[in-house]
């Protein structure tokens, strides 16, 4: 079997062949780092498809190297969107800086028992393991760097969804500067996540909420030379 890797020092992508029947494609890079080619670079971690530190794109689409099972001839690219640090390694650190922007954590919750039924409304959304493969596939950062993104508005929805927080109106307020109305709602996040959440849908639900707590999309034109960065009431 043929694997070519983009390598962030050559131009071309490089070539190995290995005969590895059924294996993964992490564990095939493991043998070509081991056995051809030490000086090739990628992350890894849990190797079963939990931490996220593996994704990367196959023929264009982003994969998780634990799980994917490759074929004959496959391009092996980093994700898209993010400064590449050596051939298969990108800077992170657009988790921190997305997730803050978007307030997506747990603040300020409330004690008491919470049902099974409210649990399973956040259920998909905790799943997250931010593996980033969503930031990697939106073709918004092509135009707009700062928007915040799929995996940080999907932990947003996560959160407000939640009965046990006390904050959600705040979070929604983060998410309407480079957010929810920058999204194209294409839809090509949802099948890359291999958690299989749906970051449009999330979306999509957060600006039904946005809408019932009075903001309004910024891009549609209403005229009147109204400011709608700002709750309507």
């Amino acid at each position: 079997m043929t694997i070519n890797v983009k390598r962030s020092h050559q131009e071309e992508s490089q070539e190995y062949n290995v005969e590895l029947a059924g294996a993964t494609l992490l564990t095939i890079l493991n043998h070509v780092k081991t056995k051809i080619d030490a000086t090739l670079t990628y992350s890894q971690g849990c190797r079963s498809g939990v931490c996220g530190s593996c994704a990367v794109r196959v023929n264009g689409r982003e994969v998780l190297m634990c799980e994917y099972k490759p074929s004959d001839g496959d391009l092996v690219e980093p994700l898209r969107n993010a400064r590449v640090i050596r051939d298969l390694v990108v800077e992170s650190s657009a988790i921190e800086k997305f997730n803050r922007l978007a307030n997506a954590w747990s603040e300020e919750s409330r004690e008491g028992n919470v049902s099974e039924e409210a649990m399973s409304w956040i259920e998909t959304q905790s799943d997250c393991i931010l593996c980033t493969a969503c930031y990697s596939a939106c073709p918004v950062y092509a135009v707009n760097p700062e928007f915040i993104g799929p995996f940080a508005l999907t932990r947003v929805w996560r959160y407000v969804s939640d009965p046990r927080q006390s904050q959600s109106d705040a979070k929604i307020t983060a998410i309407q500067t480079n957010g929810i109305w920058d999204c194209t709602l294409c839809g090509e996040c949802v099948p890359v996540c291999p958690q299989g959440i749906a970051p449009k849908q999330d979306i999509t639900m957060l600006r039904t909420k946005s809408a019932m707590l009075g903001y309004k999309d910024p891009n549609m034109n209403f005229g009147g030379g109204l400011d709608f960065g700002a709750p309507m009431f």
